[in-house]
């Protein structure tokens, strides 16, 4: 599993972006960004393993439940976009 170092909201984010890129980069540090403390995304370096809870072997059987209720949320969610990436109306 990948270690978090920092944790930090999308406000600081956004504010001193190029000093968390260089922990990130050059710190070798793993950061999760959240908005209202829930996990959005999280930077780590670019060589860093990928480490994706996918890309996990042997600890559930291809058959097992969990792999049809996460199908079932991600069709759930593909349908519903982000309100980024939805247009927005012209006047």
């Amino acid at each position: 599993m990948t270690m978090i170092d920092k944790t930090v909201n999308i406000a600081e984010a956004k504010k001193h972006f190029s000093e968390i890129l260089g922990q990130v980069a050059y710190g070798k540090k793993h950061i999760l960004i959240t908005k209202r403390g829930k996990p959005m995304a999280r930077l780590v370096p670019a060589d860093a393993i990928d480490m994706h809870l996918s890309n996990a072997k042997g600890w559930l059987d291809n058959n097992d439940p969990f792999f049809e209720e996460i199908d079932r949320i991600v069709q759930e969610r593909s349908m519903h976009p982000p309100r980024i990436l939805r247009e927005t109306p012209t006047e």
